[in-house]
């Protein structure tokens, strides 16, 4: 893990991978993000696009240059290690283990994935299931650390609660190569309160430990606290709160770390919302 000294916010969103590596991170640099986050393929396919190493040289040159926070990579929403399907699951471990290699190509960066869904076997198999997958794919060589997504908890979704989480991490063998990614719609979604945010921490670190904490999506939820149901809604036009997520990217726990937009915009929108959250950031 790579670790900068913080002068200010690390605000990225979520950007299109179909122009190539350094592509990104030139439309990151033009609306005033140091960070973004990526599909590592289509996600709703299975289909990856072949790597340039001369592009993903000149995106590691380019992060260097502006001092970009770790990336974000996003594995497809199609993967479900959790299925009762062995065919699904065989998909998301052979995808999930694609990705991983590819992520070689930009080392050090960090690999977000959706724990996945008991579809019926209830959590314990699930999570079972999912430890599984990760006890496969991981190895030790690896750079890049893989992040379980904290989820709304919809349907029969696991990592709805920190302690279901935790049981996945307990459970992996290299699971230094391990982390979580926060995401502020589905905690609140999940019934986790962001306005008291110091207790909902606390939570986290007795369950997880903060330092597992290795990234923020930083969204607002049309829903009430508690819904269970995972719409993003753009900052300020939620159920949150500015002021809330004001007091999340200036948690004394949380500042340091990347936050990615994944709110229902356009690149001028995600620019607008990029200096929004830079203006209530405080150094």
């Amino acid at each position: 893990m790579i670790f900068f000294i913080i002068t200010s916010i690390y605000i990225g969103c979520h950007l299109s991978s179909s122009k190539g590596f350094k592509a990104m991170g030139e439309t990151a640099l033009e609306i005033g993000a140091d960070t973004f986050q990526f599909f590592t393929r289509n996600p709703r396919g299975s289909k990856a696009k072949d790597i340039d190493p001369q592009d993903a040289a000149e995106l590691r040159k380019l992060l260097a240059e502006h001092h970009f926070a770790p990336l974000i990579a996003h594995a497809p929403y199609t993967l479900n290690p959790a299925s009762a399907d062995p065919k699904t699951r065989e998909f998301a471990l052979q995808t999930m283990q694609d990705d991983l290699v590819r992520m070689e190509y930009l080392p050090g960066n960090l690999y977000n994935f959706h724990p996945g869904s008991h579809v019926g076997q209830g959590v314990e198999k699930g999570t079972d299931l999912i430890i599984s997958l990760l006890n496969e794919i991981l190895t030790k060589d690896q750079t890049t650390t893989v992040l379980l997504e904290t989820m709304a908890g919809k349907g029969s979704e696991i990592g709805r609660s920190f302690d279901e989480l935790k049981r996945i991490l307990d459970g992996v063998k290299l699971n230094n190569k391990m982390g979580v990614c926060l995401d502020t719609c589905h905690v609140h979604d999940a019934g986790y309160s962001l306005a008291t945010l110091d207790g909902t921490l606390e939570e986290f670190d007795k369950q997880i430990g903060l330092t597992r904490l290795k990234a923020v999506h930083i969204n607002e939820s049309l829903n009430p606290r508690g819904a269970h149901k995972d719409r993003h809604a753009v900052i300020g036009g939620g159920q949150i709160g500015t002021d809330t997520l004001t007091r999340v990217i200036n948690h004394p726990a949380l500042k340091h770390l990347p936050f990615c937009l994944e709110t229902p915009n356009d690149l001028a929108g995600y620019a607008k919302e990029i200096k929004l959250l830079r203006s209530l950031y405080r150094d």
